[in-house]
């Protein structure tokens, strides 16, 4: 289980959160929305120690991890997708996914059969570079890439932006499919609400770099939500 308590960050002397305070669980989605610029990403660096914070503290599995670097983190099971896919251009496919090794240890250190599984054009594409696959196909191999470290904690921030409708659902179809196999928690960065909304278990809304609004996805009010994400 992720719980992040009372969390301030800031960029100089600009802050960017303010006592932001979130859970998420095993088996379960936990969706993060808000317009542009209010703190998600911020968050989600906060959680995978990209960024650290001036105040507050990180648990993951009840250990405090606030103070932990990004790679020690990521060999504890803590994976991101980042927003614009940062996939290695002059790289092909199939080492783009190697690079997921990299907190593995040496008998880990293989593609699961899972990723083709869920992402089947990733295997036709194993040789061709990553700088010549489409958006969505790109989205895909950074979904893939994270997955690649088997993951306790899959992080994932806005993975529909620029993706074509087949894709999103295939990328949604995937989701659900990490979430019912009950092995991670799954932590969403989401704008397009109709995904956030089919995908959350549990949910929260930010606002100039706080929560405004959270709790389960069953009761997640469509008019309430949408007052913080239209312009």
């Amino acid at each position: 289980m992720l719980k992040v308590e009372n969390i301030d960050l800031y960029y100089g002397a600009a802050q960017a959160l303010k006592g932001v305070s979130l859970t998420a669980e095993v088996g379960k989605v936990t969706c993060l929305m808000g317009r542009n610029g209010v703190g998600k990403t911020s968050t989600l660096r906060a959680v995978a120690g990209q960024h650290g914070i001036s105040s507050g503290k990180i648990f993951w599995n009840g250990e405090d991890i606030s103070s932990l670097p990004a790679h020690a983190r990521a060999k504890k099971g803590i994976a991101v997708v980042p927003q614009g896919r940062e996939v290695f251009p002059l790289l092909s496919v199939k080492e783009n996914l190697e690079t997921g090794y990299a907190p593995l240890k040496r008998k880990d250190r293989k593609i699961p059969e899972t990723v083709f599984e869920l992402f089947p054009v990733l295997k036709d594409m194993l040789n061709r570079r990553g700088g010549d696959l489409s958006g969505g196909q790109q989205q895909q191999l950074a979904i893939a890439r994270a997955l690649i470290t088997r993951p306790n904690l899959l992080v994932l921030d806005e993975p529909t932006e620029g993706i074509q409708p087949s894709i999103i659902k295939d990328i949604g179809r995937a989701i659900s499919w990490l979430r019912d196999q009950k092995t991670m928690a799954i932590v969403l960065v989401e704008q397009y609400f109709e995904f956030a909304r089919d995908l959350a278990d549990e949910y929260a809304v930010m606002d100039r770099g706080e929560i405004v609004l959270s709790g389960s996805g069953a009761d997640l009010s469509e008019a309430e939500v949408r007052r913080y994400l239209t312009v």
